[in-house]
């Protein structure tokens, strides 16, 4: 095109340059950037995209080059060139050189907007401190700038983040008195992490706060609300906030239903948790595989497993198919209740599902085989999970080995078997040490169980608490007394 003596389009160019940019053709951005050099006009708009697209490859040498090319040409950077270097610092960690480029564009005359100063004080809060940010901010305000939602979030989130919800109550309270607004989403945020830590008064403020600027509560408040009744175990009141939300006219989602399905199901009201699915199902939202697996869950610990099953196999019909915790809750039940067979059919299936066992799937197994004195099968799928790369072994695992094989009084396996825990890098807890010096001391080796526990506790590796228990469980007077009567 150039060589027969067109011009090449610039905003045909710019489109192309992002473009390439979004494909990581970074070579052909680069061609294109130079024709349009060559053979056409640039503008500002043009070098933004070659700055952000050599940004975001993470190659700001190149978009440094591209900005001093841009000055020798005659254009000057305008706040978009240099949000983009600022924001890619900032996202790099790189808060000293964001400032820099601050610095510059308040040099080269270039008014900074909401946007600049928004990306700082995120990256502030996170590098630099509250403190350091909120001077950014007052800055801001000093230059006329109004901050938006998304600033107020920025400020507030990053309040929360730190522990300061005395102060971000402050500050949103302190906003609203100056006639500022925050989103709905910042309400939000403070309301959730308020609630988390229990502070239903400052939750009943801050709500009052929202109400009185004309902020309606939306799906997101009202599920906050929900999930922190129910965790608080006030079920009766969670189920009064969604009747509210509906009489609103807000349709509640997953977010709304989970919460109380999960805690109808934790209390053992696995009938009204099914309720409540059906409801969320006629009212257009299909449940996810958490709440689903919620009410598994409770009926098999209430010895419904068939009733489980029943809903297991319909999962695939309702376009909710199960994952490993769906089987893994099965299979639990299964054996449990005798039935080996068809829980180790679950594990088949989940297998020829392609669903791969997690950390919890193989915990189930080793557990359920060292309670059936299957220890040596169990120490297998240890060595199966460790040669997965997928699913390692923890300290859980170990444990499980551990405590099957000081209940069947295999000492020296299972000091064999901790050998090896340490060797692959898995740290032992007080748990660990604790099974084995009850396996040594139920094995009939008391004084030796003890020897150990005061070196562990000496140690700081078990508590002062277990080692007194230790005391009563194995008396050294008697483990002496049994010496002497074996050597007599």
């Amino acid at each position: 095109m150039v060589n027969r003596g067109y011009k090449p389009d610039v905003i045909l160019c710019t489109k192309l340059i992002k473009g390439f940019f979004n494909l990581k053709k970074i070579e052909k951005a680069i061609q294109v950037t130079e024709i349009l050099e060559k053979h056409g006009e640039p503008d500002v708009f043009a070098y933004n995209a070659v700055i952000s697209g050599f940004c975001k490859a993470d190659r700001v040498d190149h978009a440094s080059k591209v900005l001093d090319r841009m000055k020798k040409r005659g254009f000057e950077p305008d706040v978009v060139t240099y949000n983009i270097l600022i924001g890619n610092f900032c996202g790099r960690g790189r808060l000293d050189l964001a400032l820099r480029v601050m610095d510059q564009l308040l040099k080269d005359n270039c008014k900074p907007t909401v946007i600049t100063y928004t990306i700082l004080i995120e990256a502030t809060i996170t590098q630099g401190g509250i403190d350091e940010a909120m001077k950014l901010l007052d800055e801001m305000l000093s230059r006329g700038l109004r901050p938006d939602k998304y600033t107020y979030n920025v400020v507030v989130n990053g309040m929360c983040r730190e522990g300061l919800l005395d102060r971000a109550f402050e500050f949103l309270s302190g906003i609203s008195k100056k006639g500022c607004v925050a989103g709905m989403s910042t309400y939000n945020v403070l309301l959730r992490d308020l609630l988390n830590e229990g502070k239903w008064e400052y939750g009943e403020k801050l709500m009052s706060d929202m109400l009185d600027k004309g902020r309606e509560p939306d799906l997101v408040t009202y599920s906050t609300l929900i999930t922190a009744l129910c965790r608080d175990g006030k079920i009766g009141e969670a189920k009064n906030v969604l009747k509210v939300m509906k009489e609103k006219g807000l349709a509640p989602d997953g977010y709304s239903y989970d919460p109380l399905i999960s805690a109808l199901c934790r209390e053992g009201k696995v009938d009204l948790a099914i309720e409540f699915l059906d409801d969320m199902i006629s009212g257009g939202h299909l449940p996810d595989i958490l709440s689903y697996n919620s009410i598994l869950a409770s009926l098999c610990k209430n010895g419904n497993a068939d009733e489980a099953l029943n809903i297991f196999e319909k999962l695939g019909e309702v376009g909710c198919p199960p994952n490993a915790g769906s089987y893994n809750t099965l299979f639990g039940a299964l054996w449990s209740s005798g039935d080996k067979i068809r829980a180790l059919g679950m594990i088949l299936e989940m297998l020829s599902n392609g669903i791969d066992p997690d950390e919890i799937t193989y915990n189930s197994l080793i557990s359920c085989l060292c309670r059936d004195g299957l220890v040596d099968q169990a120490i297998e799928l240890l060595i199966d999970m460790f040669e997965s790369r997928k699913c390692q072994p923890t300290v859980i695992s170990y444990n499980t080995v551990l405590l099957g094989l000081c209940k069947v009084q295999r000492i020296v396996d299972a000091i064999e078997v901790l050998a090896a825990m340490v060797n692959k890098g898995c740290l032992p807890n007080e748990t660990t040490y604790k099974l084995l010096i009850q396996g040594i001391g139920f094995a009939g080796w008391r004084y030796d169980a003890m020897e150990l526990a005061n070196l562990l506790v000496n140690m700081d590796a078990i508590s002062e608490g277990s080692f007194k228990r230790f005391q009563k469980i194995f008396p050294v007077f008697d483990a002496h007394k049994e010496l002497a009567l074996s050597s007599e």
